[in-house]
């Protein structure tokens, strides 16, 4: 039997969560298409969609830290589902932004679906080392992110599409049904003993009201263990010219290629199919790689991302950029699943929220950056030009990493991610 489908049959947690997963991206996506394409018909201005991603980019930074620090020492689960209901709501107000020429309640919406986002996105990576076994666990991590960017595709191919022939409200009430779907599928999970509560003494007063010290703590950890501080620097350097890009594709889809939000649909989407290429590849090779190959195939992976996406840019034919475009986020795709099964491996379960929140607040910081600098710049530049400095500024990564590999300054961790006693319940729940 495909392994893919064996876990879906014998992981009873797995399977909710995957779920789950899949009609809620889906969903996620119909709102980026439906957004991107309202404020960019009704402006007709690429520094709008700057706005709208960085009213998304700060409220997921300052977020991250609480929501690690939260999920490391509250039950995970509940943390989840209240982050879906909370999105639920607010996914729903985007229908207040139909009718409006005034862009100031798509950046409040946008700002406040992005808060409560990373209570899910970082507890969902936090909870995979407890909901599959050691053996499970590459192929778990390799479903997860396949099916997020296959959901990427499908959600924006049909959300380009669905826009097109339905209007924009109902991408948005697609969305906020997504949520109430994801709240009840992890509702549906079920850990016997502990549960979803990370193991961890009990919180003193002081750290109740000095969340920020348990923080630095976790970033101590990171510190201490360079192999996991490297992966979170590869986020940053990928963020260089990635946070560029998420605007980017937008102005070409509209702008640059004038095909409207069909057009952005499909960039989005064939960007998408090359993500769900490089997680098949990754999937095929990472149980193959040694140590040292698993440190190549990531200099190799930024290489080809940052010249793929150059060319990308400078395509004047519709069908070649999509071509491009898919090599790039290929590359990206293989990174991304041989790095987080890393990450399960080796960082230790009541440090997951505040790891994976970092890395994910950090990688926005400076997308940010790069977001504001891409959505100034096109206001005076071509967006080829801006686009083809984005993907020269995501290869870098391959440097720094080929260097610190090379100066060996990132030795294998010992395995902390996956507990012994962490046992799985893969029959239905208790009643």
């Amino acid at each position: 039997m495909n392994p893919f489908l064996s876990l879906l049959r014998r992981n009873h947690n797995y399977r909710n969560t995957w779920i789950g997963q899949v009609v809620s991206e889906i969903g996620d996506h119909f709102n980026n298409v439906a957004v991107f394409g309202l404020v960019l018909a009704q402006t007709h201005n690429g520094m709008v969609v700057t706005g709208v991603m960085l009213a998304r980019a700060i409220p997921a930074i300052l977020a991250g830290p609480l929501a690690g620090v939260l999920l490391d020492r509250f039950d995970r689960k509940r943390m989840m589902i209240a982050s879906d209901l909370v999105r639920a709501v607010v996914a729903l107000g985007f229908i207040l932004t139909v009718d409006r020429t005034a862009t100031w309640l798509v950046y409040l919406l946008s700002g406040l679906l992005m808060l409560a986002s990373p209570f899910f996105t970082s507890g969902r990576a936090a909870i995979l080392p407890s909901i599959a076994t050691r053996e499970e666990l590459h192929t778990a991590n390799s479903l997860t992110q396949t099916t997020q960017w296959t959901t990427l595709s499908l959600g924006a191919f049909l959300g380009g599409a669905a826009v097109v022939q339905f209007g924009f409200r109902l991408a948005f009430v697609a969305n906020s049904l997504s949520f109430l779907f994801s709240a009840f599928c992890i509702s549906r999970l079920f850990l016997p003993g502990r549960g979803f509560r990370p193991p961890r003494a009990s919180v003193t007063e002081s750290e109740v009201v000095r969340p920020w010290h348990e923080y630095v703590e976790g970033l101590r950890y990171m510190r201490s263990r360079p192999l996991i501080l490297g992966i979170g620097m590869i986020g940053v350097g990928w963020a260089t010219g990635g946070g560029a890009a998420q605007i980017l594709f937008s102005i070409f889809g509209e702008m640059v290629f004038h095909r409207g939000p069909a057009g952005i649909g499909t960039i989005w989407g064939c960007a998408g199919l090359g993500l769900i290429v490089g997680g098949a590849i990754s999937y095929k090779i990472g149980p193959r790689l040694s140590f040292r190959n698993y440190k190549r195939a990531i200099v190799i992976c930024y290489i080809c991302h940052g010249s793929s996406y150059v060319i990308f840019s400078q395509m004047r034919n519709f069908a070649w950029a999509l071509v491009f475009i898919a090599i790039s986020r290929a590359a990206v795709g293989v990174s991304s699943v041989l790095n987080m099964t890393q990450l399960l491996r080796h960082v230790a379960d009541g440090y997951r929220g505040r790891v994976f929140s970092t890395i994910e607040s950090v990688q926005w910081s400076v997308m940010m950056v790069s977001m504001t600098l891409a959505g100034i710049a096109s206001q005076y530049w071509d967006p080829r030009t801006i686009g083809a400095i984005a993907g020269a500024l995501s290869s870098t990564t391959a440097i720094f990493w080929g260097w610190a590999h090379v100066t060996g300054r990132l030795p294998e961790p010992a395995l902390e991610g996956v507990d012994p006693e962490e046992i799985e319940v893969h029959g239905e729940p208790a009643a």
